[in-house]
């Protein structure tokens, strides 16, 4: 468990310097993020921080506590990073990429550092990739089928739980359907919010409504969503396993 006192960007930064000099010695350059660099600190809050060096073996990501302050770190190299750009990209979730590009630069190689929150920043600004029809069909598959399960009559319990189900992929299909980016727990309702506030309030208003056992506006809600990118889907889906899904039989 995080056992993190307050701080401010300003002293943040600071610690962070020292942080980089005590456990990535020869490190090329890095990015210090997260919401208490952008003065936005909680007191569960920790930093975020990307770290290059000029070659590594293998990237890694590492959690600690450095005086009370925890830090998530993304250690890579520019291949490595480069790697988990694209990743990033095809999957819809800039994470990473939003880390660099909005990141505080520290250490020797400044240029380089530069340069990268420069490519960064780019890709945000370009948007998400156009959903792939084997994604699109994917995402409308699962939402079709926790919808058929929330129009059942539920106890409360149960809907509760589909609801909390259907939270992630419903927001996919309304961002990453419409050409944005999208994101993981916090952040989705930032990116409605920041996307189209009105959307985000019918979105944010009909979950609320279906966590307390009224699913109707949560249904009919859903349901407009999926109209907009071919309506419900399950008669027709088949998807197939890789070739290498075998191991020799046990039995």
């Amino acid at each position: 468990m995080k056992n993190n006192v307050t701080i401010d960007a300003t002293e943040a930064l600071k610690r962070t310097e020292d942080v980089l000099l005590r456990r990535f010695t020869g490190y090329a350059f890095a990015f210090a993020a997260g919401s208490i660099m952008r003065g936005e600190g909680k007191s569960t809050s920790d930093v975020d921080l990307v770290v290059v060096f000029d070659k590594l073996d293998v990237a890694r990501r590492e959690s600690f506590v450095e005086d009370r302050v925890p830090f998530e770190a993304f250690v890579h190299d520019p291949e490595t990073l480069s790697w988990f750009f694209e990743n990033d990209m095809a999957f819809g979730y800039p994470i990473i990429i939003h880390m660099v590009a909005s990141g505080h630069i520290l250490g020797r190689d400044v240029e380089q550092a530069k340069s990268c929150q420069a490519h960064a920043r780019k890709l945000l600004d370009q948007g998400a990739p156009p959903l792939s029809a084997a994604k699109l069909d994917a995402l409308r598959y699962q939402i079709t089928d926790l919808l058929a399960d929330l129009s059942d009559e539920r106890s409360v319990e149960d809907i509760r739980a589909i609801t909390a189900q259907l939270y992630q992929p419903l927001a996919d299909l309304m961002l990453l359907g419409r050409g944005r980016w999208s994101g993981k727990g916090k952040w989705i309702p930032r990116l409605l919010k920041a996307f189209d506030k009105e959307l985000f309030d019918s979105f944010d208003r009909s979950f609320a409504l279906a966590m307390a056992g009224d699913v109707q506006q949560l249904i009919k809600f859903t349901d407009t969503e999926l109209a907009r990118t071919g309506g419900a889907y399950f008669h027709g889906d088949r998807r197939e396993a890789s070739q290498t899904a075998r191991r020799n039989r046990q039995w």
